[in-house]
């Protein structure tokens, strides 16, 4: 979609490329963002944080009413690799329970740390409509669960998305059942057909009337319809004239950090990626199952399955190609975090070390069997366990940044966290 948006603006005249740098917002993120940061471990390699609102002002409040904040209805992080050869676009599901640091409100205070749905961050940021504020929380909860440094932010609203679909004329869908929802505007039958207005942005927002009424079901119809999108404007784009209309909705409803902010900026990145072969654009959701699972009366998040999701984002940490069907063959059967029962023990020789990490792990959903202190100084942290739980502890061990695992073959008992002083908390 980048490429296209800046290579059609670059063929046309100065008079429509000076409108369609105008069209672009920009965020300021550099005074919102603590030194508090995942670090940087591929260089070349970018990760731009994409950021689908549902805010209600202006001419999107026909969507719904009542909400006095900003909204996030789809977010994604789109990992371009050092070498523009491959890429990737990870959906993170709205509904995934993840802890929420502490952020700056529109209003000048802080929000206090807790747990919620991740894209409550928009809304926390955004409570009096500064979208800097809500990109800068949501920036900050996905790298503090994530462990990925984000490079650049993006933003588009209601209006943009259905503005670029009717420039294209509309984008053929193939829904296998009719669907029928008032919440997102849309009748329509089963069967191949053209959408666009209000039937398009029904179709990628429906959720509670198709399939399992899941956020998971609405990634999949989003990423196809991207797909197709991108499909018909890439066949436009030698065409300036006919593509002004479509760049003139995307423009006027994105928002990018300051760097990206002008035609300019977003050529020069499109020009390094718009040869990335389809075969090699993945699109792919983080490992999850449902939170119902941990806690029974909660049926209405998801949870990030470890340790599968950690692996993912280490390998897009350090620009690894991700294998989307071995990811998938991998995260079938997931362990609930309450099933992995842990005993810490206290290896630094500081008092109550042992009992803040318990609480830590507990707030997590792990089960702490018990806590303790070891004879002698621990070099390392640890966690190890007998042979038979071998994947509660791989779950464990990825939730701990740089700990090292081994199987004990004369243990026996819950898995065991062994606490050092080069404990780096629990991601």
């Amino acid at each position: 979609m980048l490429a296209v948006l800046v290579l059609g603006a670059a063929g046309a005249g100065f008079w429509a490329y000076r409108q369609l740098d105008g069209n672009i917002t920009s965020a300021d993120l550099k005074q919102r963002l603590d030194g508090d940061r995942p670090e940087k471990l591929s260089s070349g390699s970018k990760n731009i944080l994409v950021v689908g609102s549902d805010s209600r002002a202006g001419a999107n409040a026909e969507y719904g009413k009542g909400l006095e904040t900003m909204q996030s209805d789809t977010l994604m992080v789109v990992h371009l690799a050092a070498n523009r050869e491959w890429a990737t676009v990870m959906s993170l599901p709205r509904d995934s329970y993840v802890r929420i640091p502490s952020c700056e409100r529109g209003d000048g205070k802080k929000s206090a740390p807790h747990s919620f749905k991740i894209n409550e961050s928009f809304a926390i940021g955004g409570s009096k409509g500064d979208v800097g504020a809500a990109a800068a929380c949501t920036i900050k909860t996905v790298e503090k669960n994530t462990g990925l440094r984000m490079d650049h932010f993006m933003s588009v609203d209601f209006q943009g998305f259905k503005g670029m679909v009717n420039a294209l004329g509309g984008i053929e869908v193939c829904p296998k059942e009719p669907i029928h929802d008032k919440k997102a505007h849309l009748d329509m039958e089963a069967g191949c057909q053209t959408v666009k207005d209000e039937k398009a942005l029904g179709y990628v927002r429906t959720r509670y009337s198709v399939g399992d009424g899941s956020d998971l079901g609405r990634i999949g119809r989003q990423q196809e319809f991207m797909r197709a999108l991108a499909r018909k404007a890439q066949k436009k784009v030698t065409s300036p004239a006919a593509l002004y209309d479509f760049l003139d909705s995307t423009t006027k409803s994105l928002t990018t950090d300051e760097e990206l902010a002008g035609l300019k900026p977003l050529y020069e990145l499109a020009s390094q990626v718009k040869g990335i072969p389809q075969d090699r654009l993945t699109f792919l959701t983080v490992p999850n199952y449902p939170r119902q699972a941990d806690i029974p009366a909660d049926r209405a998040n998801v949870v990030w399955q470890y340790p599968q999701a950690a692996r993912l984002f280490g390998q897009l940490a350090h620009d690894e190609e991700v294998d989307k069907k071995r990811m998938e063959a991998a995260s079938e059967n997931p362990v609930p975090t309450p099933s992995v029962r842990v005993r810490v023990l206290n290896g630094t020789g500081q008092p109550g070390r042992a009992a803040r990490v318990a609480k830590d792990l507990r707030a997590l959903g792990f089960t702490v069997a018990s806590t303790g202190n070891t004879p002698e100084r621990a070099r390392k942290t640890t966690v190890s366990y007998p042979g038979n739980l071998r994947r509660s502890a791989e779950v464990l061990a990825s939730r701990l940044p740089g700990s090292a695992s081994r199987a004990d073959g004369r243990a026996s008992g819950p898995v065991t966290l062994t606490v050092a002083q080069d404990y780096e908390g629990l991601r």
